[in-house]
């Protein structure tokens, strides 16, 4: 019997369920109220994660808060021994990151979500300000600023962007965004895919996207690239780009993806590399060559290899370099958008339809 019938209460799809919501905000109030008027009988739990992105203190994983639980949101993958109803995570990333090797992530009856998409437009506009930033000199004026210094007009060259291209290795949710808004500079795009696209059809992203948003239709590239090889990847590099951005899953295959051969290939265009998606996809050591060479014009990194950098790693003193500490995912209506995916598939589940942003066990995203 579920606890809705047990307590006289109603019944729906759900009603045998419990969701534990396990994120780093307060708990809202409002939005259990909507979950349990929706879904009839289901049961919500509010779990305040204590340090983001931290193992679960031993505070956090108290019997009386997860027995029972079957529907879970969750960053950090908690002992399997406590979860073992679980048939559901909705988790809050574009990735899986902690949960590969977890028994329930290689348990193929639960099934596993991430959020993405819900990241892609404030972490495009990181990668579009970067950009912007260096192509019209905000850092150098900057310094002129410390001293008071007013500069001839004629003392610094800069580029505008319309007519610029634009690689996006790794054409998901955060690529059509970053797109989207380079097209409205007046940029050419260019995708890199791991498999092909041939037809609008295969183009079309069935993944979250706020609305308004991204490429959805796959409409926007003027040219499309495919492959696993490095020599697929070198032939994407070598299609005179303005613009790499990095946006997509760190694998086996996609580690140092862009390493010393690489940014040789990228110099001859001396391209701006910007990445937001884990820094293990660049060769660091070639990187910092690369900018103290000027072999590229620039780079902008909201990831890094390891995290935290440490004071002294060599990779702060690389000239033309943006670094921000992980923070590109940020913003106010990031939470709203977790929690409005995470109510989309309880409704999918409700109703028997497929999920969104189901993870492929083999790629691990």
């Amino acid at each position: 019997m579920s606890p809705a019938e047990e307590t006289g209460g109603d019944v729906g799809p759900l009603s045998n369920d419990i969701l534990l919501v396990c994120l780093p905000l307060p708990e809202k109030p409002e939005c259990a109220e909507r979950l349990t008027k929706k879904f009839k009988g289901l049961q919500v739990r509010w779990l305040s994660a204590l340090k983001p992105g931290q193992p679960l203190a031993d505070a956090e994983l108290h019997p009386d808060v997860w027995d029972g639980v079957t529907l879970l949101s969750t960053y950090m993958p908690p002992p399997a021994e406590i979860i073992p109803k679980v048939r559901f995570v909705q988790l809050p990333s574009a990735g899986v990151d902690r949960w590969p090797g977890h028994p329930k992530y290689e348990d193929k009856d639960v099934i596993f979500c991430t959020s993405n998409g819900v990241h892609a437009p404030q972490i495009a506009e990181w990668v579009i300000g970067a950009w912007l930033s260096h192509q019209h000199k905000f850092p150098h004026y900057a310094e002129l600023m410390k001293t008071g210094f007013w500069e001839s007009p004629f003392g610094a060259n800069v580029e505008d962007s319309t007519g610029r291209r634009v690689g996006i290795l790794g054409y998901g949710a955060i690529g059509r965004q970053t797109a989207r808004l380079a097209s409205a500079l007046g940029m050419e795009v260019y995708a890199y895919t791991r498999t092909e696209r041939p037809t609008p059809a295969s183009r079309v992203d069935d993944s979250y996207c706020v609305p308004g948003t991204g490429d959805p239709g796959g409409l926007l590239p003027a040219k499309w690239f495919h492959g696993t090889a490095r020599e697929d990847v070198n032939n994407f590099l070598a299609q005179d780009l303005d613009l790499l951005v990095i946006s997509l899953p760190l694998t086996s295959e996609t580690r140092h993806i862009i390493s010393a051969e690489q940014f040789e290939i990228l110099g001859k265009k001396k391209s701006f590399i910007a990445n937001i998606a884990r820094g293990g996809h660049i060769d660091q050591d070639a990187l910092i060559k690369a900018l103290e060479t000027g072999q590229i014009r620039g780079a902008a990194l909201d990831v890094t290899d390891p995290e935290p950098l440490p004071a002294d790693h060599a990779l702060w003193k690389a000239p033309n370099l943006l670094i921000t500490p992980h923070v590109s995912w940020k913003t106010d209506s990031l939470w709203d958008r977790l929690l409005d995916v995470l109510e989309l598939n309880l409704e999918k589940l409700a109703t028997g339809q497929p999920l969104i942003n189901v993870v492929n066990r083999q790629l691990h995203y």
